[in-house]
């Protein structure tokens, strides 16, 4: 039997092509990767619905370098499409080869993205991916040169389909028409494509090259301050913040709160700078319930060392421009 290991995010598209093979008799297997920008929640979903086995991979130190420096540049945002799914084809295949697949398949739709899912990007991720001559996308495929799958005789290009375009009309009515009434929404809901995490992203590598993916973790917390060059303050929004900061947070960096006041926890993250170590305490002192005095203790401490800062909470007009969004 013809074995097929394929890329889901489990939004429609991967899923319908999983599907498109799975009608032919095809065994079919899903891999999902995961990273700080993106999960395996909507995977595991639709491949426990549809009914097929999935691997989950986590690729978080591999993607993020490969993010810091794309071959292939970034989309709107921060966003490297081609980059990313050459090199989740690229994993895949290892995949492929040690575990007797005999092809690699993606929910690829040609035309849908203007920049990614052109002629020339799907070839190019093929390319780089170090598997040229073992990619399906079976959702477009009768669009697309023909295969050596096809005619080795391992898929039937006639049971292949022919969707373009940015419309999901015909997606919609295949899932309907296959049972799949209850179809996810589409893509996998990657932060690299957001306009205000990219951002936030940008920044981060415009100061901290040697970024690790726990410090892109902690842009998804509370609010992101930039306070100098060396120098940011993630401020908790509730108590989940406040716990996940705690769960994130290294030996060596700061945390902060009000000694005397309820209040936000803090994570001072850089260089501990006398004037920034001031500012952060500054801003946290004035979210917390102490933020109409006149001063107030703050407490910073990590796995080493405590101490405590006198300051004033500064007025949120103040901080509002260090706000990064």
């Amino acid at each position: 039997m013809t074995k097929a290991l394929g890329l889901m995010s489990g939004g429609l598209d991967s899923t319908l092509a999983a599907m498109t093979l799975l009608r032919q008799g095809i065994e079919v297997t899903g891999i999902s990767f995961v990273t700080p920008f993106f999960g395996a929640g909507k995977a595991i979903a639709a491949a426990e619905k549809i009914g097929f086995p999935l691997l989950v991979k986590q690729i978080s130190d591999i993607h993020l370098e490969m993010v810091k420096n794309p071959k292939y540049g970034y989309g709107r945002n921060m966003n490297p499409c081609i980059d990313c799914h050459a090199m989740m084809f690229r994993l895949a295949g290892e995949i492929m080869e040690q575990e007797g697949f005999d092809f690699l398949f993606s929910g690829e739709v040609l035309g849908q993205r203007p920049m990614s899912q052109n002629a020339n990007a799907l070839r190019s991720v093929a390319k780089h991916s170090g598997y040229p001559d073992r990619v399906l996308r079976p959702l477009s495929a009768k669009l697309l040169p023909i295969t050596p799958m096809e005619e080795k005789g391992l898929v039937d290009r006639e049971q292949l389909l022919d969707i373009q375009g940015r419309s999901r009309k015909r997606q919609q009515a295949l899932a309907i028409e296959w049972n799949y009434p209850d179809f996810p929404s589409s893509g996998g809901g990657c932060l690299l494509t957001e306009v205000g995490f990219s951002n936030q992203l940008r920044d981060l590598l415009e100061h901290d090259p040697l970024a690790t993916p726990t410090d892109v973790e902690l842009l998804k917390v509370g609010r992101q301050f930039r306070i100098s060059p060396t120098a940011k303050l993630v401020l908790g929004r509730n108590r989940a913040d406040n716990d996940r900061i705690n769960e994130l947070a290294n030996d060596q960096q700061l945390k902060l709160r009000c000694s005397n006041f309820s209040g936000p926890l803090g994570l001072f993250c850089g260089k501990e700078k006398e004037e920034d170590l001031q500012t952060a305490a500054a801003i946290l002192a004035s979210y917390g319930k102490g933020k109409d005095e006149a001063e107030l203790e703050v407490l910073f401490s990590n796995q080493e060392k405590s101490f405590e800062l006198m300051v004033s909470p500064l007025p949120r007009e103040a901080s509002r421009g260090m706000i990064l969004s």
